[in-house]
């Protein structure tokens, strides 16, 4: 009886040394990954960036994690997230302008997105988001409301800068943009490797037209029957000024048709925003071309009158280089040739 008991002691005394060095061989291994990952995110976080009030004026909030629901709104908005691998962060997302970029439509298909185009308070309290991003017109009181409502509720939130934001919107404002998002998220290494693309081909975009000669332009919209102009200090602007051309009515604002008979610019570029509609581009390029009164245009006798998507050249984002190599094309076309 007693070598039984014996035998019966030594067996379970081997069992439990095998199961404590198989349980802890397994928790080894995965507080040695855990280890890494959350030393990254220890040593990235807590995170400040500057934001911005509806009053315009600089706001800092604090992350001290990356956020986890977000509500995207607006092209850039999106497109940045998606571009960025942060699709699975998106909670909810509306206010497309155009379609996604072809390469972002499969991340796309992934998110929730609203046909509401602007979302409402009610809305986006409903997704219970740890995060909004957005333009500036959408934080009033008729929509979202101020930022300071959603940072006492703990819920940060983030402005584009040529949202409505900076007095002068350059395409050093997207790049920020993207940069602080990248900060956001902890993925800098993604958004480093996007600005250092934009800034490689807004390069290469003006190398390639230096010598030419100087083009003048204006870039309008058509708005509520007005003719509507994108001055010197807008994204355009900043963009058409980095490629030598000389933006017309440079404090921007309506001006009527007998105006742009006298500005006259060499090219033209309209505003468009299409929405599902394909053809919306080329309608807003008829308002001029099929215009009897503008006939006289040099824009119009020399066929350059552009279309240019909203999303290219007013918080443009990822798109800043569609935009930067629409201007080129259409201020000289013979480059193209």
């Amino acid at each position: 009886m007693k070598k039984l008991k014996k035998s019966i002691a030594i067996i379970l005394s081997s069992i439990m040394i095998i199961g404590i060095t198989g349980c802890s061989g397994t928790k080894t291994e995965k507080t040695e990954s855990d280890v890494k990952s959350s030393s990254k995110t220890n040593l990235h976080y807590p995170v400040t960036i500057t934001t911005y009030n509806y009053k315009k004026e600089p706001v800092e909030i604090t992350f001290e994690k990356e956020p986890e629901n977000v509500v995207a709104i607006y092209q850039n908005s999106i497109e940045t997230m998606l571009a960025l691998g942060l699709e699975d962060k998106i909670k909810l997302a509306a206010g497309l302008d155009h379609e996604v970029k072809d390469e972002y439509k499969k991340a796309f298909s992934k998110i929730n997105y609203s046909d509401q185009f602007a979302l409402d308070k009610e809305t986006v309290l409903m997704e219970q988001p740890d995060f909004i991003l957005s333009w500036y017109s959408l934080f009033d009181d008729k929509r979202l409301g101020e930022v300071d409502y959603w940072h006492k509720n703990n819920i940060n939130t983030y402005m584009a800068l040529n949202s409505g934001v900076a007095e002068e919107r350059t395409v050093e404002n997207e790049i920020t943009d993207i940069l602080n998002l990248g900060k956001i998220f902890n993925v800098e290494d993604k958004a480093e490797k996007i600005t250092d693309e934009i800034n490689t081909k807004i390069g290469e975009a003006s190398k390639n037209v230096k010598g030419q000669k100087e083009q003048t332009t204006l870039i309008i919209e058509y708005m509520d029957g007005k003719i509507y102009t994108y001055g010197a200090k807008t994204l355009g602007g900043d963009m058409v000024t980095r490629l030598g051309g000389k933006v017309l009515n440079p404090e921007g604002g309506n001006i009527g048709e007998e105006d742009l008979i006298k500005l006259n610019p060499d090219s033209i570029f309209v505003v468009y925003m299409n929405r599902g509609d394909e053809k919306a581009g080329q309608e807003e390029v008829n308002k001029i071309l099929k215009n009897p009164a503008l006939s006289s245009l040099k824009a119009v006798k020399n066929n350059r009158v552009n279309p240019i998507p909203l999303g290219d050249m007013y918080c443009s984002g990822i798109r800043t280089i569609d935009g930067i190599n629409a201007f080129a094309k259409g201020l000289y076309p013979n480059l193209n040739k």
